[in-house]
């Protein structure tokens, strides 16, 4: 019996003995840029060494080659880019390296792996990089130069918006390449002080998709909330219209339009009180918002 625990114990030992100690950032570094290395232990050393390649420009370098190399396994080369983008949070450590590493980014935008170039012109356009902006527009142009799709491209461009992206916005709403595109369009348009006749238009179609009429519907509210009042109240009372976009209507009425004005239409408060009692359910309970707000 003595005899097992002490062997049990010496088993314990040996697996403790023999179990890997954790690297330092330089060391996982060091690993993690070897290409003899297993691809699978690089991505984890990659983990660890976020912070190791801002200490030399030496260490910096030999990441950001992982980074821009493409004969490297795309594994690697996407765990170099999240260690990279973690050590450039540590913004006064990483400022001497951030040149650099912006410049890796602008390399890899023309990358042949599609997530590498998302995840880079991403990093790019959060830091409002020119570049990375003149690259979506030119692809947005011309798509035979477009380096993602289009709605990715106007997704991306929104986190930094510039006039040059509104008459883009513009056209790809008046002929999309697809729904979600046109969507982004919107999204888009929206910063741009001019364009509340778009967004007039899409709110007033009623074979436009519900999502596209409310979003047109929130631009219009900071754009021209007066014009977001007559609308509304023609929807809520037009008898054809969605109920979906009623209830958006009746919302926006609710909460933002001139409470003497709608108090005193007679006509517009008769015709929610009849949706009060034949809507749907969905409609009825903002309706009895309303009425509660401006029923005399």
């Amino acid at each position: 019996m003595v005899t097992k625990k002490r062997s049990a114990k010496k088993s314990k030992a040996a697996k403790k003995s023999a179990a890997p100690k954790r690297r330092t950032g330089r060391q996982a570094l060091s690993f993690a840029v070897n290409a003899d290395n297993p691809t699978r232990q690089r991505v984890a050393a990659m983990a660890e060494a976020p912070l190791a390649a801002t200490e030399s420009d030496a260490q910096l370098q030999s990441m950001l080659k992982v980074l821009t190399n493409p004969d490297e396994e795309i594994e690697v080369r996407l765990a170099a880019l999240q260690s990279l983008q973690a050590a450039s949070f540590s913004v006064i450590e990483f400022e001497s390296a951030r040149p650099d590493y912006i410049a890796a980014l602008r390399k890899v935008v023309n990358d042949p792996n599609e997530e590498l170039r998302h995840r880079a012109l991403g990093i790019l356009m959060r830091e409002k990089d020119g570049f990375a902006q003149k690259k979506l527009l030119e692809g947005l142009e011309n798509p035979e130069k477009a380096l993602v799709a289009p709605e990715k491209a106007l997704q991306l461009l929104s986190y930094d918006v510039h006039a040059e992206a509104y008459p883009i916005a513009r056209k790809i709403i008046e002929n999309p390449p697809n729904e979600t595109a046109n969507r982004e369009a919107l999204r888009l348009l929206a910063a741009d002080a001019t364009a509340a006749p778009v967004f007039e238009k899409v709110l007033r179609d009623k074979d436009e998709f519900a999502e596209n009429r409310q979003l047109s519907a929130a631009a219009l509210q900071a754009l021209d909330p007066e014009k977001l009042q007559e609308h509304a109240r023609e929807i809520v009372m037009d008898q054809t219209d969605y109920d979906q976009i009623k209830q958006t209507s009746l919302t926006a009425l609710t909460q933002f339009a001139n409470e003497e004005q709608v108090s005193n239409d007679d006509a517009l408060v008769q015709e929610v009180e009849k949706l009060n009692d034949e809507a749907s359910s969905q409609v009825k309970h903002t309706a009895r918002r309303f009425l509660t707000k401006y029923r005399k």
